[in-house]
């Protein structure tokens, strides 16, 4: 079990016991209660912010111990325009990805979808509309949009996927439902590029990626702005990306080499 797991449920165990021993003998003092207030609010709120830390959901956020390779994860598309340059980039470099799509812009794009796959890449889903405010929404909004976008990509594709990452990152206990009764694997990340921003820097995103690339890693990258109102910078940075990748003699690799791995590793 993740030690910020077990953090919450001690954390949660405190809160109970406290509001109990304020009904049987009497009340705490004011300072002893706000400060316990804020202490379990800043506990739940880096588990809903910080995925890595997989306070509510089962994550992979890198691959296992003995992992070979590097798997570069895209989010927000799929773009007419900016995915197909990302997947020649990575057909001339011979490197897989993992592409996290948001559904309505899949039913938008099928084709794209389609060439994803056909190119031998792994495909997720990003959620159907990507809501800024994912984790403030109760369970069955939350599985109605989860739902939609495997429904949208199992009919463009034939096959219905199996891994998932959150909008935004964010988890909840109320996702973590959703995403066990739907069999979900939740994927994270152990390298963020920081591309997402329009006043993102080609160099800066480069940089950032290369410090962390190492067997095993998870790289967060965009093909997509989420609103479709600018280019991100991975499209700049890629190629260098890639080079690092040839000059560490790393390989590109799909998510799903490092999901049962990790499973297992987790498990035991």
């Amino acid at each position: 079990m993740p030690p910020a797991r077990i953090l919450f449920y001690m954390a949660t165990f405190g809160a109970l016991a406290l509001v109990a021993r304020s009904l049987l003998i009497g009340p705490v003092p004011t300072w002893i209660t706000l400060a316990a207030l804020a202490a379990y609010t800043a506990t739940v709120l880096s588990g809903v912010l910080l995925l890595r830390l997989r306070m509510f959901v089962d994550a992979v956020c890198r691959g296992p111990d003995d992992a070979r390779g590097v798997a570069l994860t895209f989010d927000d598309g799929p773009n007419p325009t900016h995915t197909p340059k990302v997947l020649d980039l990575l057909d001339q470099a011979k490197v897989k990805a993992t592409f996290f799509v948001i559904g309505k812009k899949a039913e938008a794009h099928p084709e794209i979808v389609r060439d994803i796959v056909a190119r031998g890449h792994a495909l997720g889903s990003h959620g159907y509309a990507h809501p800024r405010t994912f984790a403030m929404l109760p369970t069955s909004a939350v599985r109605a949009d989860v739902e939609r976008s495997l429904v949208v990509l199992e009919k463009i594709t034939g096959r219905r996927p199996t891994l998932f990452r959150p909008p935004i990152g964010h988890t909840n206990p109320r996702i973590a439902k959703v995403v066990d009764a739907l069999d979900l694997t939740v994927v994270g990340w152990s390298v963020r590029a920081i591309d997402g921003l329009a006043s993102a820097d080609a160099e800066k995103v480069t940089a950032r990626v290369t410090r962390g690339l190492e067997d095993g890693a998870i790289v967060l990258l965009h093909d997509a702005a989420e609103r479709e109102d600018h280019v991100p910078a991975s499209l700049a940075a890629l190629p260098k990306i890639l080079e690092g990748l040839r000059a560490r003699n790393l390989a590109g690799v799909a998510v799903t080499d490092f999901v049962e791995g990790s499973r297992e590793e987790g498990a035991a």
